[in-house]
Order: structure tokens, then C-alpha cells, then sequence
């Protein structure tokens, strides 16, 4: 798994999780969903592709959020991340992607830090601490769309063009490099956040991504204070460390 996440920046790890664990935590993923759609109706419905904070109060009871906190602190999980990450992660946070409403909505090409990060900043950061993306598809789905080995080397022009949409190119326009991961229920796949991807639509894909990144304040300051466990849940997971690990951080930074 190590020389293939450094390699291409991201591998798969095929039927990890059982049927039986997956009706649990889909449960209650379906919960939070059903509560998030009702508060956020008009997002759903214009254009949204996935929701975050799983782990936090407003859409989930103490039993969910408790489950939530188990299975990503599992011994399953965390000895994988701990398998391949330069430095025992901490937590940053969860996300839930789902099909758009709009059946004609594109799916679109991008590197997670575009989003806060000027393109001289995003192209400084593929030499800095990872960002992982561990999802776990709780049906069979088209999955998701890669450039290998993007996580450590800056866009082709083609590929700059279309992600930034300059020239005349569009977001969602095909890139030569494109290689399709398929997921099945009950999979793990792990890709790097800084890589260039984007999400397949269909199937009505439902799938748990978890966001573990290198201890670093400038990352973990990303982690909201209200999705993090109390010490009491703490005490009740097989491995703390990722939570651990952003609470202290996120403690000196104040």
C-alpha cells in the first residue's frame, strides 16, 4: 500500500468491511442524510454532491455520533493510515458524497486545496504534509476518476486548463490521464487530497469519506471543535490517536 500511494497516490482495498458492518454504519449515515437534506432543501436540490461534519450534533444523537467515532477509530482503519502516512495522522474531518438532484449536473476535475489555496499556494503544497481521503462506498458505485501520480507533480497545460477552466475549456471536459475506479459496497479506497480527481455520478452512490492529514496546525485548524469526540467517547475507541492528536493541536494553536 505504501509504494502504491507514493507511486500514484492512491490504492484500493477491496471488501474490507462486511455486510453486516455496513448496514450498521449506513444506518446511521442514512440518519444524518435525512436530517441534512431538510435543512439544507434548496442546496440539495440546486446543486450539491455531498455534505460534511458527520460527527457533529446538529444531524445525529449521541448513539450515532458514537458509532461514527468507533468505526473511525477502529484498529481496521487506523493501521492502514498508520501503514502509509509519513507521521501517525490526525483527524480533519467526514464528508458524504451522494448523486446530484439535477441528472444533467457535470461532475467536475479539481484538487481539494483550489478551494482555499492562490495556484502558486496549491503547487507549493504537493511538497507538504498529505491530506487522505478514505472512503468507503456503502453501495456498489462508479467511483471516482484520477490522475495518477498528480499528487506529487503540478497540471499538464491540458490539464490546468480544464480544472481552472481557462481557454475556453470546462471543468467537467475529459482529461487524457483519466483512470476510472470502480467501487463496490464494503470497499476502502484511499487517495491523496491533492491529487486531480473528480467524483462519478450514478448508481445513487452513497459513500463515507473520511479525512485524516499529517499533524500539522495549518491542517487540523480545518477540523471543527463540535465533530471531535469527548474524552469520554475517547476512552471507548480501539485507537484515539488521529482525535487525540488534533484536540492537542488544536488546543496550542489557541
Amino acid at each position: 500500500m505504501k509504494s502504491e500511494y507514493a507511486a500514484k497516490g492512491y490504492f484500493v482495498v477491496k471488501g474490507l468491511f462486511s455486510k453486516d458492518e455496513l448496514q450498521k454504519l449506513r444506518s446511521v449515515v442514512l440518519a444524518f442524510h435525512a436530517s441534512w437534506q431538510q435543512k439544507n432543501a434548496s442546496f440539495y436540490a440546486e446543486n450539491a454532491v455531498n455534505s460534511a461534519y458527520l460527527t457533529g450534533r446538529e444531524h445525529l444523537d449521541e448513539a450515532g455520533r458514537k458509532q461514527l467515532f468507533r468505526f473511525i477509530g477502529s484498529s481496521r482503519l487506523m493501521d492502514i493510515a498508520n501503514s502509509f502516512m509519513n507521521r501517525p495522522p490526525a483527524f480533519m474531518n467526514t464528508q458524504l458524497f451522494f448523486d446530484p438532484v439535477n441528472k444533467l449536473q457535470k461532475n467536475y476535475w479539481h484538487r481539494d486545496p483550489q478551494y482555499h489555496l492562490s495556484v502558486e499556494q496549491q503547487q507549493a503544497a504537493l511538497a507538504g504534509p498529505d491530506v487522505a481521503h478514505f472512503r468507503v462506498p456503502l453501495v456498489d458505485e462508479p467511483g471516482i476518476e484520477l490522475i495518477p501520480g498528480s499528487h506529487k507533480r503540478w497540471d499538464t497545460n491540458e490539464e490546468l486548463e480544464v480544472r481552472l477552466e481557462h481557454n475556453g475549456r470546462k471543468n467537467y471536459h475529459d482529461l487524457s490521464g483519466g483512470v476510472k475506479v470502480a467501487l463496490a459496497a464494503g470497499d476502502l479506497l484511499v487517495f491523496s487530497a491533492n491529487m486531480i480527481h473528480r467524483g462519478l455520478y450514478g448508481q445513487d452512490r452513497l459513500s463515507l469519506d473520511i479525512l485524516l492529514c499529517e499533524p500539522e496546525p495549518g491542517l487540523v485548524k480545518f477540523a471543527d471543535d463540535a465533530c471531535l469526540p469527548s474524552r469520554e467517547i475517547i476512552k471507548t475507541l480501539e485507537h484515539s490517536a488521529a482525535f487525540e492528536s488534533t484536540i492537542h493541536l488544536k488546543a496550542i494553536a489557541k
